[in-house]
């Protein structure tokens, strides 16, 4: 049985790899495509149209969020202002997105959303495509940015240190209530953004939160958002893109030393669903 084992995770590795191969050779290929499609007419475009009108729909809705929130339920009147914002700048940028798999979800269950991390227009994707409130797991670095460290901190959002997660016991407490409580989240898995398009290894702690609430972890792929816009520039390419939602995993028969095992099969039905 070991030896049966061993065969069954070598070949689960090997078609892994071949599946980033694959992919790996698809993105070359779309790379080259693109330098010919997205030439200075698409630089223009988005260095002089839709790079102002993001600034424009973040400098006006922000301030404005903040006092609109003092009237009424706090977080659910920021989280409307996020979802107008993100609808505001998907339309801008004419990247219509299909999504498949979510109307099998019970939405009405608290579930925790893994979802891949490619671009910084994958949060604006989510926003405006997730039918229901959620909070986001961030990085403890976004709350240096003006107007979105603001946001992050008013609305509810959990910044946690996902590689240790006990190092944020209080954050943990409240997110694992918040959980119970029946608030979806949001989490980013890998940590940060792909710089290469292709899905990174898990942070150690990316499932704590799930496990400890006891919860169903839904797998999600944004498939074109790294296309899209990449790190490390401004210029947005025009697409369509995908978001293809995956079975619920249940957390019910892991405990935290299970962590590594639940994190690689969650891993597991992300690239399933991203290299389909």
């Amino acid at each position: 049985m070991p030896e049966l084992r061993t065969s069954v995770d070598d070949e689960t590795k090997a078609d892994g790899g071949n599946q980033e191969s694959l992919s790996s050779q698809a993105r070359t290929t779309t790379a080259s495509r693109d330098e010919r499609k997205y030439g200075w007419a698409s630089r223009l475009r988005s260095y002089l149209i839709f790079d102002p009108l993001i600034w424009l729909y973040t400098v006006v809705l922000g301030p404005i969020s903040i006092p609109a929130s003092w009237f009424g339920d706090r977080e659910r009147i920021l989280h409307g202002f996020a979802r107008f914002w993100t609808k505001c700048i998907m339309a801008t940028i004419a990247s219509p997105v299909k999504v498949t798999g979510l109307d099998k979800i019970d939405t009405s269950k608290t579930h925790v959303y893994a979802v891949t991390h490619a671009s910084a227009l994958d949060i604006p994707v989510l926003f405006a495509n997730l039918p229901f409130q959620f909070r986001i797991v961030f990085k403890k670095e976004l709350l240096s940015y003006p107007l979105i460290g603001g946001y992050l901190k008013r609305s509810g959002q959990v910044c946690i240190n996902q590689q240790t997660p006990t190092r944020s016991i209080a954050d943990i407490r409240s997110a694992v209530k918040s959980l119970k409580a029946g608030m979806p989240l949001v989490i980013f898995p890998e940590g940060g953004r792909t710089p290469d398009g292709e899905i990174k290894p898990f942070l150690p702690g990316a499932f704590y939160l799930a496990i400890k609430a006891q919860v169903d972890i839904v797998p999600i792929a944004l498939v074109g958002t790294y296309e899209l816009l990449p790190m490390n520039t401004y210029h947005i390419k025009s697409r369509p893109l995908e978001m293809r939602v995956g079975e619920p995993i249940s957390t019910a028969s892991y405990g935290p030393r299970e962590m590594e095992q639940l994190s690689a099969r969650v891993k597991k039905a992300m690239e399933e669903l991203y290299y389909s």
